[in-house]
């Protein structure tokens, strides 16, 4: 079964922004997220479906390549590289040529088309014999892509990952503490080999998912949280989460859902700066009891009483 547009999966026009794409997978995978719909295997697939369109719409260089060639430029059918190989294909069918002009059909493996196009202006054909000569080969890195938690980017972590091809098998990662959606690691020396032994390197790209329960924009992080209607009428003392963990702080009294409480430096960690961290803020969802006693309504009405005289003085 083929599988459905990426822009079609996430309900966004071709020449959507990247903004519009962000909001668009946020909306979606908030939607579809496996913690919002337990069990419900038809969200999973469509949390799936979703968070891969992203990926690839996200990244301008998988944008690029799927708005050549489909799902053809990930499939494998294309190899590792598909704009080389299609580049690879035209200048292999443009090189073959027939009769007595001194040129035969080559195949290049390997390399770049930059490396042709240098052999073929310095000199690189071998003289008599119309070959095509090859200088020794620079290393070259390898690119790959790692999915991580947004609390395992927050806080750091390490992972264990496995390539099945190039000769790299399981490797250690280290996370750094910080790490934002796009960004790449580089690991020295895991890169593929050139004929002077020396190795390029592996450049991992991080994608984040999303969490249920934070957001991030920069370095600051957003939370929901609830707290009881006396308590913002009252002011008081309240517990919130953090990525560190549950702190106390204080409630002014009169506050308002949507009201925003700050919480210094319980944001993400700078990767410059170790000893610098952004904030956290708590957004107040004042909470309204069910299931109310007598008692309790006849307090209510009470109150509302006196809000009532008090506004009818202020008016009069």
């Amino acid at each position: 079964m083929a599988k459905r547009d990426c822009y079609e999966i996430l309900g966004i026009k071709k020449n959507a922004t990247d903004k519009e794409i962000k909001s668009a997978y946020r909306k979606l995978a908030k939607k579809y997220h496996p913690d919002t719909n337990p069990g419900d295997k038809t969200a999973e697939e469509r949390f799936k479906e979703v968070t891969e369109s992203y990926e690839i719409l996200s990244d301008p260089e998988k944008r690029k390549l799927y708005d050549s060639y489909g799902y053809a430029a990930f499939d494998g059918s294309m190899g590792d590289d598909p704009e080389k190989y299609a580049r690879e294909r035209s200048f292999r069918q443009r090189s073959n040529f027939s009769g007595g002009n001194g040129f035969r059909e080559f195949r290049f493996e390997g390399g770049s088309m930059d490396d042709i196009l240098k052999h073929m202006f310095s000199g690189g054909f071998g003289g008599d014999s119309g070959s095509f000569g090859f200088r020794e080969s620079a290393p070259a890195d390898y690119h790959s892509e790692i999915n991580v938690s947004f609390r395992e980017a927050a806080l750091g972590c390490e992972k264990v990952i496995r390539f099945d091809d190039g000769g790299i098998g399981t490797l250690k990662v280290n996370i750094p503490a910080g790490i934002s959606e796009g960004q790449s690691i580089r690991l020295a020396g895991k890169g593929e080999a050139g004929r002077n032994g020396k190795k390029g390197d592996l450049l991992l790209k991080v994608h984040v998912s999303p969490d249920s329960a934070y957001t991030r924009e920069g370095r600051d992080v957003y939370i929901t949280q609830n707290i009881p209607v006396w308590t913002a009428a009252l002011g008081g003392d309240a517990e919130f989460d953090t990525l560190y963990g549950r702190v106390k702080c204080h409630v002014p009294a009169g506050s308002q859902s949507g009201k925003k409480i700050r919480l210094r430096g319980k944001g993400i960690v700078s990767m410059k700066n170790r000893n610098s961290y952004g904030d956290e803020y708590v957004v107040l969802n004042v909470q309204i009891p069910k299931n109310l006693t007598e008692r309790e309504k006849e307090l209510l009405k009470e109150l509302q009483m006196i809000e009532e005289k008090k506004r009818r003085s202020s008016v009069a």
